[in-house]
């Protein structure tokens, strides 16, 4: 059991706070085995926004400390690498407008001054590279047991696989295999600072979910090329960020809510009078990315990860019969931190997570939370 990569909002100042050492170590005694600290940036401008974590040496500490929890309550930690690319209104960007594989609009950012990126030239790719592996010597440093490497979601190895946002004609663009060179790239460097023994899982995309996006066949192959290139595991996912936000979130949109919870005026004034024409909503079903993962499961041996919908123990035995290794949860898990426990003591335990999402909206108003608890006390 896997609790998946979800934004927790604990990190002010960019920095890991109390809060987020304990919303992991509940998560461990609840009887997750490997819990995911989610989005560390590997460089400063690898971040969304500027409250977001940047791996550095003063982070280190810190994260010791929630792999420490961890430990104690007797599970594994892992840290999420990633880069934002242009997705990004970090008003503290070392460039005045954000980088990645082609010139974008980046509607995300309009309101902090970035309504545009530009590509990124050969120094800067290369840089991206030695960030990763970089982050990835810190995360081991600190104590975590893996690495996962955000190839997903819109971020900025995803923008380099999605064929609509990578219009480069060189040797990182094209077909899948200028697609994927970064990806791989980085999976190398991290490989050649963690060494061998060190377990890295990548966060892929089984569909991006927009025309022109990356589709099930590149997500198949590129699979087969990350396990070639050594990853140890692989997190099945999907959506783009900047285009289907809740292609991964299934169930209601809960627009209301990201409003209230959005601090810039124009980024509010955005979502009141756009928000319900660009963000969909998708219905939940449970174990919704099931039929695409099969595809996966059938091209590769290596461990991979079933998540999405994913909320009962009769699910996860489906996913085991099914021939996938671990499964992982993300909002059924914030719902319901003692999950695991339950449903080992009773086959039908399940949990009690509706699926409205205000969860989201609860990550930039002091961190993440199932608003089932009641109010926000703090």
């Amino acid at each position: 059991m896997i609790k998946t990569a979800t934004y927790e909002g604990m990190c002010p100042g960019g920095m890991p706070s109390d809060a987020l050492v304990e919303h992991h170590r509940v998560l461990a005694a609840g009887g997750v085995g490997l819990s995911t600290v989610a989005y560390c940036a590997v460089s400063p401008d690898g971040r969304t926004f500027a409250e977001q974590m940047t791996m550095r040496r003063e982070t280190v500490s810190p994260l010791r400390r929630v792999s420490d929890a961890v430990h104690l309550e007797g599970g594994a930690a892992s840290l999420q690498l990633g880069h934002c690319g242009w997705f990004t209104k970090n008003a503290e960007l070392s460039t005045w407008l954000p980088r990645g594989p082609s010139l974008p609009v980046n509607q995300y950012g309009i309101s902090a001054g970035k309504p545009i990126g530009l590509a990124m030239n050969e120094r800067e790719i290369a840089q991206v590279v030695e960030d990763f592996g970089r982050t990835a010597g810190l995360a081991r440093e600190a104590g975590f047991d893996a690495v996962e490497l955000h190839l997903g979601h819109g971020y900025l190895l995803s923008q380099f696989l999605c064929p609509a946002t990578n219009r480069l004609v060189d040797r990182y663009g094209g077909e899948l295999a200028g697609r994927a060179r970064l990806s791989l790239d980085v999976l190398a460097r991290v490989r050649e600072v963690v060494g061998p023994g060190f377990p890295i899982l990548g966060k892929t995309n089984l569909r991006d979910g927009f025309r022109g996006g990356l589709e099930l066949p590149d997500a198949v192959a590129l699979a087969r090329r990350l396990e070639a290139g050594g990853a140890d595991a692989l997190v099945l996912s999907g959506g783009f960020t900047s285009r289907t936000p809740f292609y991964l979130f299934r169930g209601r949109r809960p627009l209301a809510e990201m409003i209230d919870a959005e601090k810039s005026r124009l980024q509010k004034l955005a979502l009141r009078h756009f928000g319900g024409r660009v963000i969909r909503e998708y219905p939940f079903e449970e174990m919704f990315f099931l039929e695409q993962a099969r595809e996966v499961r059938r091209a590769v041996r290596m461990p991979l990860v079933l998540l999405g919908g994913i909320v009962s123990r009769a699910n996860i035995e489906r996913a085991m019969a099914e021939g996938f290794d671990f499964v992982a949860m993300g909002r059924a898990l914030i719902a319901d931190r003692d999950l695991v426990h339950r449903m080992r003591d009773d086959p039908a335990s399940r949990s009690r997570c509706t699926h409205c999402n205000v969860c989201v909206a609860e990550m930039d108003l002091g961190g993440v939370r199932c608003v089932l608890d009641g109010p926000r006390l703090d």
